[in-house]
């Protein structure tokens, strides 16, 4: 559980949004693999803010080595090319 919060932290230090939950995370290797869902942009209902998911690696000591952002949608959407899952 450090972990996923240690990668929290740094990926919201890093872009200057709060990571809002790990939807996934595995060890590897070389550490970590995690994604990490993040509130790009608010807007109002709630429900069409922009939503992003982050794919991050850590080292074996829970350092983040490496972040790119692997979707971007809006929060009451659906995702079809996960089978709406």
């Amino acid at each position: 559980m450090e972990v996923l919060r240690q990668a929290r932290g740094q990926l919201a230090e890093l872009t200057g949004m709060e990571a809002e939950s790990v939807s996934s995370f595995e060890q590897t290797e070389e550490g970590w693999a995690l994604e990490v869902e993040v509130l790009e942009l608010e807007r109002v209902p709630d429900t069409m803010s922009l939503m992003a998911s982050y794919q991050v690696e850590l080292d074996a000591e829970g350092q983040l080595t490496g972040y790119r952002r692997v979707r971007r949608y809006e929060r009451g959407r659906s995702d079809a090319r996960r089978g709406g899952r």
